[in-house]
């Protein structure tokens, strides 16, 4: 029963109890108590227990009902608290939360240290949770989201790894971002660099790629260097070629496939000119350049490269030269594989 009509009900009985009484005994009685005189009428003091009775109830029924209030307040911030605790830990952000309900509390603590995953469609989700369940979804069907437009730009860290998919999904897709990440590699992680790379050298021409020289890798040097003779105009010049040399590690076996794909492109004395730098600043490059001294067919000059160098170095080189002294028509890649001349 609600308080207002429990205590409108008892006031009305209270009354007819009260009327009844002082119709059938209209008379005053007197009570002393502690030299006090009290003197009501008999209604009066029949309803006076009943007053009181109604008083304490309405007491009692108050501070119950408050006690309740406040234990609902309590479920209602941890249903809240539990919903922004799974919100965290679907998008793979796991935190710390407090509840109020220890029931709740030994149980959901867990969340704050959980990454959930859902695997089908959940019906009867909370507005937020679909939300975030539908862009999660999106994301690792390949899709992308734009998470600012979504409200979602700060609830990824930078090493989550739906951030790194959604980025991932993006630079299938859009070109320009893909020079983005290339502009301001330190900004995104490491997956997310290694792709936008891949899929800019595949695509894009030595003099624009130029300026990218310190965020390239050898791998992807030589996806470009490979794709010179398949597409019409690389842009490929001897100091886009510095640029990349300077700026990467480059080993003996790199150099030689360099100078074997870029024998074809620059004219011999640019080429011999070039190698000729790289092998006096870097003893690596050294048989690559006596390589295109062998293609070029410029025996007198691979014979004094290699007086000048200790008998134990270049002993392939050496036999090789010792045939075409003795007129064999021997091409150095009928004796070497060219991904082994190094050894």
């Amino acid at each position: 029963m609600r308080l207002g009509l429990y205590i409108f009900a008892a006031l009305t009985l209270i009354g007819i109890v009260g009327a009844l009484t002082y119709t059938v005994n209209p008379n005053n009685y007197l009570l002393e108590i502690m030299g006090i005189n009290f003197n009501f009428p008999v209604a009066v003091w029949i309803v006076l227990p009943m007053v009181l009775l109604l008083i304490f109830t309405v007491i009692h029924m108050i501070f119950y009902s408050l006690k309740s209030y406040f234990k609902l307040k309590k479920w209602l911030r941890d249903a809240d608290t539990l919903d922004d605790a799974l919100y965290w830990s679907m998008v793979n952000e796991p935190k710390e939360q407090k509840y109020a309900i220890p029931e709740i509390a030994s149980s959901a603590l867990l969340l704050g240290q959980s990454k959930l995953e859902v695997v089908d469609s959940v019906e009867g989700l909370s507005p937020r949770l679909s939300k975030v369940w539908n862009i999660i979804n999106k994301i690792k069907n390949g899709e992308y989201v734009d998470l600012k437009e979504n409200k979602m730009a700060k609830v990824f860290s930078e090493g989550n790894p739906l951030l790194i998919q959604n980025r991932l999904n993006r630079l299938l897709s859009d070109d320009k971002f893909v020079e983005d990440v290339m502009k301001s590699s330190t900004s995104y992680s490491d997956p997310v660099r290694v792709k936008a790379l891949e899929i800019f050298a595949a695509k894009e021409t030595f003099f624009k790629a130029r300026k990218y020289a310190k965020t390239f890798d050898v791998k992807n040097l030589f996806v470009m260097l490979e794709r010179l003779n398949k597409e019409e105009d690389m842009e490929l010049t001897t100091e886009i070629l510095d640029d990349f040399v300077d700026a990467l590690k480059l080993t003996c076996n790199d150099y030689t496939k360099i100078a074997h794909i870029t024998k074809k492109q620059f004219s011999p004395t640019e080429n011999l000119a070039l190698f000729k730098k790289y092998q006096s600043e870097n003893a690596k490059a050294q048989h690559a350049y006596l390589y295109l001294l062998f293609e070029y067919e410029l025996m007198d000059e691979v014979g004094a490269y290699l007086e000048e160098c200790d008998e134990h170095e270049f002993i392939r080189a050496r036999a090789l030269y010792e045939l075409k002294k003795s007129n064999k028509n021997y091409k150095i890649d009928d004796l070497v594989d060219i991904n082994k001349i190094c050894l």
